[in-house]
C-alpha cells in the first residue's frame, strides 16, 4: 500500500522549508509597494471576506489578463503571500490578478472551484483582451479545471481563455482521499472524480503547459504528467516541462523575473 500521505508531503523533503513563508510574505509586501499607483488592492469578486482580488495594472495598456491562482492544499495561503510573482508578466505587459478564495473545511472543493470562476470572470471584465491562467499546486488544479468541457466559466470568459499553466499542480484528486488531510477538505469519491481535471474532457483548442520542478516528489511528477498525457489526446496543444533543480517551493520563483522561460509560459513571448 502506498503512503500517501508522504506522497504528497513537500515540506519534509525540502532544505530550510520554514524559511519560504516569511520570505514570501516580505517579497509579495515589498512588490506591493514598489507598485502601489498601478495596484487596485482587494477588488470584491463575490459574498464573503475571502472573496477578494488583488490586480497589478501595467504601464500602458494591458496586453491581456493574467491570473495566478495561490496553492495550498486548498486549505491554506491567501493572495497577499504571493503578490511578487505577478512582477515578470507585469513587466512584459500584462494585467494581472490574484485571488484569495474560500477554504476548506468551510468550503467544499466544488464551491472552491466555483469561487476561483467567479474571480476571473469579474477580473476578466476590468481588462479586455486575451486572458492567460497559471496556477501553483492546488492553485494548478484549479486553472485546469477552467478549462474543462464542464467549465465553471461564462461561454464568453472561457472563449477568451488562449493558456493554461499547471505548475506542480493536483489533476487527479482520488489519491487525496487516503490522506489525513481529507479530514479538513473532506472529498467524497464521487466529488474528487467530478473536480479531477485529468478525469474530464479539456475544451475544444485547449492549450495547457504543465510545469513542474524535476527535484519534486514523485507524486507531483506523475500528476503533471499525467494532465499532460490524459488530455493530449484530445483537441488540445499540451506540453509537459520539469525544471531542473527546482522543487515544490522554488519551482515559481521565476515568476518574478521578466525575462525566465516559467514567465514566458505564463504571459507569452
Amino acid at each position: 500500500m502506498r503512503d500517501w500521505d508522504d506522497a504528497y508531503a513537500n515540506g519534509a523533503y525540502i532544505p530550510d522549508a520554514g524559511g519560504f513563508v516569511p520570505r514570501w510574505q516580505a517579497e509579495a509586501a515589498a512588490f506591493r509597494r514598489e507598485v502601489a499607483g498601478s495596484a487596485r488592492l482587494d477588488i470584491a469578486y463575490g459574498a464573503g471576506p475571502r472573496a477578494r482580488l488583488d490586480l497589478f495594472l501595467p504601464e500602458g495598456a494591458p496586453r491581456g489578463l493574467c491570473v495566478l491562482v495561490h496553492g495550498g492544499y486548498w486549505k491554506a495561503f491567501d493572495k497577499s503571500v504571493w503578490s511578487h510573482l505577478a512582477a515578470g508578466a507585469r513587466a512584459r505587459g500584462w494585467a494581472v490578478a490574484l485571488p484569495s478564495y474560500p477554504l476548506a473545511p468551510e468550503a467544499r472543493l466544488s464551491q472552491i472551484t466555483a469561487a476561483v470562476a467567479e474571480a476571473i470572470t469579474v477580473a476578466a471584465g476590468l481588462v479586455p483582451g486575451p486572458l492567460r491562467l497559471a496556477g501553483h499546486s492546488a492553485g494548478g488544479h484549479l486553472v485546469a479545471r477552467m478549462v474543462c468541457a464542464e467549465t465553471p466559466l461564462p461561454e464568453a470568459v472561457a472563449a477568451r481563455v488562449e493558456h493554461v499553466l499547471s505548475l506542480s499542480g493536483v489533476h487527479d484528486l482520488r489519491p487525496l482521499l487516503a490522506t489525513q488531510m481529507n479530514a479538513t477538505l473532506g472529498l467524497t469519491l464521487a466529488e474528487a472524480r467530478a473536480e479531477s481535471p485529468a478525469l474530464a474532457e479539456p475544451l475544444a483548442g485547449t492549450r495547457l503547459t504543465a510545469w513542474v520542478g524535476a527535484q519534486e516528489r514523485p507524486e507531483f511528477r506523475r500528476q503533471s504528467a499525467l494532465i499532460a498525457n490524459a488530455w493530449a489526446g484530445f483537441d488540445t496543444e499540451t506540453r509537459l516541462v520539469e525544471a531542473p533543480g527546482r522543487h515544490h517551493f522554488d519551482v515559481i520563483a521565476d515568476l518574478a523575473l521578466p525575462g525566465s522561460d516559467l514567465t514566458r509560459a505564463f504571459a507569452g513571448a
